[in-house]
Order: structure tokens, then C-alpha cells, then sequence
């Protein structure tokens, strides 16, 4: 097996770049070091300026900020490894959470790491990590899913899922959420047990545990509104 190792460049006349994680609902929940990155920065990238702009405003944070989203990174890509090559260091950010997690972030770290430019990511705020704790359900093992496929591959990653004895995590949107339960209660058993956050960290924040079953009836009730974070039970053995 080949291994790769990161070796970090002594030619001090190359940026870095910064993945630095911003709240994912109170603006409190963000750390010094990542406000001081943010200030120090020769320019912030962000992947909605208005979103990011009222974070920057709270912590008079004044450095330019430039977008940075999923329909422009292929881009733009080459111009912001231009620019650390000069020196810029360059901090990226997302809406809300850690860059690179269900958000752009990926084409950029890999192409530091092609060019041998330094790359630091801050430790922080990401959705899934509280949502997981507070669930209820095994922890110690668990993988990460995301969203899932729209259409294309969809019901084959449910089947395969099936199967599949750690907690599983995913992100779901509100007009989503109860199609995507059902789904799962189809291939997992409407007696399989998950816990559904949404608006973590927020004012409206709610955690609502029990079977797949009972969590439908209780948003067919209640309609669904905010970002969700659904943590499903693994098979049993």
C-alpha cells in the first residue's frame, strides 16, 4: 500500500488556505481563533456574501469577501491557487457549518494539496455532531450520509442501507423530510428507531425521537419547517 504523506511547503512566499466553520444557528457558537482567521485574512470566501455578511457585521469583521458556491467553484478554482501562490491567505467559509461537510469546500482543499499550499482547518461548528449526541442512539460507531440522491440512485443506496448495522446520519430539507421517512420506513421497518433535529442551536430547536412510524405521524400533524438532521438506529444483529 502506497502512502501518502502531506508535506507542508517551505517556500514561504505561498498563501494558505483557512477552512474556518461559522455557526450553524447562534452566531455565539463561534470560536476566537476563527474570528481572528477571519480578520487576518486577505480575503474571505463565502457561499452566500448576504448570508456570511450578517455573521462578518456581528463580529465587525471588515476583510473582502468574494462568493465561493457549488455553481461557480469549478470557475474559479484556478484564480484562488493563483492568488495563494502569490501569498494570499484565504479563508473559506459556508453558510452555516464546517466547509467541505454537505458544502463546497472539497475541489479547493484538493487543489492546495496538488500545489503544495498549506492548509489549516479550524475545529467547529458542524450540524450533525450535536444531533448524533443528543439522539439517543449508539454513537461510538456511526457513518455520515448527508443528503441523499434526488432521483438517480436513490432506492438502491436505501437497499444497501438496509443493511447496514452503525447509526446512520443524514441531512434533509423540510419539503423532503416526510417522503425520505417514508422511504426509510419502507426499507428499514416502520419500527426502527430514529431522532429527527431540526433548527439546532436556534430559538425553535426540537428533537423529536421515537420509531420511524411514529415520528411520520407526528410530522404529518405538526408540517415540518427549518433544516433537519435525521440519526437512524443501524440493523439489528
Amino acid at each position: 500500500m502506497q502512502l501518502e504523506t502531506t508535506i507542508l511547503n517551505t517556500d514561504y512566499h505561498l498563501g494558505k488556505l483557512y477552512l474556518v466553520p461559522t455557526p450553524i444557528g447562534n452566531l455565539e457558537d463561534i470560536t476566537f481563533r476563527a474570528i481572528k482567521v477571519l480578520q487576518q485574512a486577505d480575503v474571505i470566501l463565502a457561499e452566500d456574501t448576504r448570508t456570511s455578511g450578517k455573521l462578518l457585521k456581528h463580529y465587525q469583521i471588515t476583510t473582502p469577501m468574494q462568493s465561493y458556491h457549488m455553481h461557480n467553484e469549478h470557475k474559479v478554482l484556478e484564480k484562488w491557487i493563483g492568488r495563494m501562490k502569490n501569498g494570499d491567505k484565504i479563508a473559506l467559509i459556508s453558510d452555516a457549518g464546517t466547509p467541505a461537510i454537505s458544502d463546497p469546500g472539497f475541489l479547493l482543499s484538493r487543489a492546495c494539496v496538488q500545489n503544495q499550499i498549506d492548509i489549516e482547518c479550524l475545529p467547529g461548528a458542524t450540524a450533525f455532531v450535536p444531533a448524533l449526541v443528543n439522539s439517543g442512539l449508539p454513537n461510538d460507531r456511526f457513518i455520515f450520509e448527508g443528503f441523499l440522491p434526488v432521483k438517480k440512485g436513490r432506492q438502491t443506496r436505501f437497499k444497501q442501507l438496509a443493511q447496514e448495522q452503525r447509526t446512520m446520519i443524514f441531512y434533509e430539507s423540510p419539503h423532503k423530510l416526510i417522503k425520505t421517512l417514508q422511504h426509510m420506513c419502507d426499507n428499514f421497518g416502520d419500527h426502527r428507531a430514529v431522532s429527527v433535529s431540526r433548527e439546532l442551536t436556534k430559538l425553535y430547536e426540537e428533537t423529536i425521537r421515537g420509531s420511524l412510524k411514529e415520528v411520520i405521524e407526528h410530522f404529518t400533524q405538526q408540517p415540518p419547517k427549518g433544516e433537519f438532521v435525521l440519526v437512524v438506529a443501524g440493523k439489528s444483529i
